[in-house]
């Protein structure tokens, strides 16, 4: 059996853990909104229309922030069409998903679902048809307290309250040629810059994040993060990531490796990032917004697309890819490179929260289930307290025809000191291959197992569904164990694993087998 061997100690932090690495992102985007989030014909529907068993597994699924509302679909979106009386709102064609946007649901009613939810706004403003002055409209129709007339308008439409947004997107994917208004480096840069700093005379204190590349394929990446971040260093305190991965032609090894890409991509940027500061002079930091990511079969999509009938529908089914173990097992490695990266990479989004994309699906009229991605993102966010701990691994390594040699192993640490836990998220790589992992534990007091599960399974292609929604569940991890000092557990072949540990004064009385 291959073997792998982990090292940590409570001395050594990368960083805390930033709540917003547990974002997620909601666009109008296929059926994500309508009959998603909001529903007012559901048998579990509240007053506003937002369906209450949605509701109930994004709090389960542990979301902190969400991303609205895009997405390639704010480069077209005026924000006027979604407040008011619904029923005076206009009715608009949406030509990025070629769909039908009835704007029934709108900015308040986000607001007002978020704070069901718990969980905290994140604005995109449109860059791509539209410009600095609806910007600045929209913050202060969104966040001034009263007295002028949008904010006043606000109020007349029932929100008193001001939303308090406080990250904004300047834009979405401006890099990329399908996107609406896309423009040039130099084009986005300078339109940013402006933007961001009217929007800091509205409110000096926004935290605003500059479009990055939209894939670390992208022929312009690299010289695009260069070229805005020369013109918005001293005005944005995030650039933004977005990565999506599939399984193409069968290659697991390589799919499986998915997160060393985001890995690379994360150290590039922040290289780049850092080379700006120093060339410019700036004492300032520029973190990594990673606010797209996810498995994304987009070869499927962009085949259905082709086949679509081209007529306008309101919510079309778009991209309801039925998540398998191996995605999960992706989705769970990619949250170990974010915690990795939490010096760093301090807000991320998931996309899509629900039907598109996503760790939830949805039936009109219908149940709701967890897909086999929310498991490992739900049990990630309520584990990952406290600080992210420099984890050294030592592993074996196995070639990749897309990224090379690669580790078989890859992991992260966090460590809740007031809760007096250690917990571990460890990837097994291979395809298929048991790996032996070993984690030193001399560093901890009285080490030991509170709860251990793995994500695996021997068809690697089963998937949740309406009709057997729990046929992928995270199990009780049958061989981890704490002696002499290790842990120690063996690895299924494609598996996720997390493992719960009490560390420090009393810890062997709190420890109880997983």
């Amino acid at each position: 059996m291959l073997s792998a061997r982990a090292t940590i100690h409570p001395a050594f932090v990368v960083a805390s853990v930033n709540r917003r690495l547990f974002g997620s992102f909601v666009e109008h985007m296929g059926r994500c909104v309508y009959t998603g989030l909001h529903e007012p014909d559901h048998p579990s529907a509240d007053d506003d229309g937002f369906r209450g068993d949605v509701l109930d597994l994004v709090r389960e699924l542990g979301v902190t922030t969400v991303r609205y509302p895009g997405g390639n679909f704010v480069s077209g979106y005026r924000w006027e069409d979604g407040v008011g009386p619904v029923q005076d709102r206009p009715t608009r064609l949406d030509p990025a998903w070629r769909s039908v946007e009835t704007n029934a649901f709108g900015l308040n009613e986000f607001i007002r679902w978020a704070r069901k939810a718990g969980v905290e706004p994140m604005m995109a403003v449109n860059l791509g048809t539209r410009g600095l002055q609806e910007a600045v409209d929209l913050l202060e129709y969104a966040n001034h307290p009263g007295g002028s007339t949008l904010s006043d308008l606000r109020v007349a439409h029932g929100a008193p309250e001001p939303h308090d947004i406080r990250i904004w997107c300047l834009g979405n994917e401006m890099d990329g040629p399908w996107q609406l208004g896309h423009k040039t480096a130099t084009e986005y840069g300078r339109l940013a810059a402006e933007t961001a700093r009217a929007m800091r005379q509205l409110d000096p204190d926004l935290e605003l994040v500059a479009c990055g590349s939209s894939g670390r394929d992208m022929p312009t990446f690299g010289a695009w993060e260069a070229t805005v971040l020369e013109h918005t260093y001293d005005l944005v305190t995030h650039v933004s990531a977005h990565a999506y991965y599939q399984l193409r032609d069968g290659d697991h090894a390589s799919f499986l490796a998915s997160a060393v890409d985001m890995d690379r991509f994360i150290d590039q940027v922040v290289a780049t990032a850092d080379h700006l500061g120093a060339r410019l002079g700036s004492d300032r930091r520029i973190d990594v917004s990673f606010d797209e990511w996810n498995v994304w079969y987009l070869d499927e999509l962009q085949a259905a697309e082709a086949d679509r009938p081209r007529d306008w529908q309101v919510a079309p089914r778009i991209s309801e890819d039925d998540y398998t173990v191996l995605d999960a097992v992706v989705v769970g490695s990619l949250l170990v490179t974010l915690l990795r990266h939490a010096d760093r990479v301090t807000a991320a989004s998931q996309a899509q929260l629900v039907n598109t994309i996503a760790p939830i699906r949805t039936e009109p009229g219908g149940p709701a289930w967890r897909q086999a991605t929310f498991h490992p993102f739900a049990l990630t966010a309520r584990n990952a307290v406290g600080t992210v701990l420099d984890l050294r691994l030592a592993a074996p390594t196995t070639v990749t025809g897309r990224y090379g040699e690669v580790p078989v192993v890859d992991a992260a640490a966090t460590h809740d000191e007031d809760g007096n836990r250690l917990v571990l998220f460890v990837v097994n790589r291979h395809p298929s291959e048991p790996v032996s992992f070993t984690t030193d534990l001399s560093g901890w007091d009285g080490a030991s197992l509170v709860e251990a599960v793995v994500l695996a399974d021997d068809d690697l292609t089963a998937a949740n569904t309406r009709d057997r929604p729990d046929r992928v569940v995270p199990r009780r991890h049958p061989s981890a164990a704490v002696a002499d000092g290790e842990l120690v557990a063996a690895l299924p072949p494609a598996s996720w694993s997390m493992v719960v540990l009490a560390v420090g004064p009393g810890a062997a009385d709190h420890g109880a087998a997983g």
